[in-house]
């Protein structure tokens, strides 16, 4: 069988030639912060700062107190938690297969992280499981990840819950990290909130959505479609009413916006992946956003 990870970094050397892996990596580079002695950038004093942080020249210049902020040194640990139930067995909003844009986004960021020095541990889950991984490096443990993901999703899975997922993470995962969520369109219900504000006191999060197929759009409507969540159709009869359309529409748009903001809100930056040829540059843009929002 071919190598996920393979398929994965063949996958970003293929997107090197339109947007240079090496952004993406300097993002990546200066997602986390802490003492040493690689000098990253100033920023205004806030109380809590070392008084020994102050760089007093810049501060003179400026007329206020500012302080260096330099690049972490230490080794950080990046946890892939990934919704593997059905609905990840579903259609993509490309018309690809969401579980294998979840996996070459899963396997992009940990490959980035461990060409940096960092460990990737993981936690995937469904309504019936959660089921974790340790930390590690090697490529053979970046696969044996990767493949769990993909053996994991399918038709036959039971339904997704992200909300048992993310308790389990609090519960499991002790030392602060960065955590990258990966999931499909979903509402931020009061549970829900609930978990990750108890995650955001701790960890960073990142959150990457792999978005819904358009189900009325005109070249399913001849066919029924299915909901794999609760494996319902959606018969054509009714996706050919225009009105219905609109309607479905614009309450998708709505969804997807809502759940942007509130994940802003929280303190969580995301980004939303239609299809395989946005994951590099998907990432790249929602670790830019980290970035900015950090400073």
């Amino acid at each position: 069988m071919t190598s996920l990870l393979l398929r994965v970094k063949t996958t970003m050397s293929i997107f090197a030639h339109r947007k240079t892996i090496d952004l993406l990596e300097g993002g990546y580079a200066s997602i986390h912060r802490g003492r040493s002695h690689d000098f990253d950038d100033l920023r205004a004093y806030v109380p809590g700062d070392e008084v020994k942080d102050i760089d007093w020249k810049a501060t003179a210049r400026h007329g206020e107190p500012l302080v260096k902020r330099y690049i972490a040194s230490r080794r950080h640990t990046l946890v892939l938690v990934v919704d593997v139930g059905r609905n990840m067995a579903a259609t993509a909003e490309s018309g690809e297969s969401k579980r294998d844009i979840a996996v070459l986004a899963s396997g992009a960021l940990a490959s980035i992280a461990t060409a940096h020095g960092d460990v990737v541990s993981m936690l995937i889950g469904d309504e019936h499981d959660v089921r974790s991984f340790p930390p590690g490096q090697k490529d053979e443990h970046l696969e044996r990840l990767l493949r769990a993901i993909d053996a994991r999703i399918s038709l036959e899975a039971p339904r997704s819950d992200l909300r048992a997922l993310l308790e389990n993470v609090a519960r499991r995962v002790t030392g602060r990290s960065m955590l990258l969520v990966v999931t499909d369109d979903v509402p931020l219900t009061p549970e829900l909130d609930h978990v990750l504000r108890r995650l955001r006191a701790k960890h960073e999060i990142l959150w990457l959505t792999i978005g819904d197929a358009d189900l009325m759009r005109a070249d399913e409507r001849g066919h029924d479609v299915y909901d794999v969540q609760e494996v319902a159709a959606l018969p054509a009869y009714v996706r050919n009413n225009s009105r219905l359309r609109g309607l479905f529409a614009e309450t998708a748009l709505q969804t997807v916006a809502t759940t942007e903001h509130e994940l802003r809100l929280l303190g969580i930056t995301s980004h939303r992946i239609p299809s395989r040829a946005e994951v590099v540059p998907g990432l790249f843009a929602l670790l830019e956003k980290h970035r900015r929002a950090e400073r």
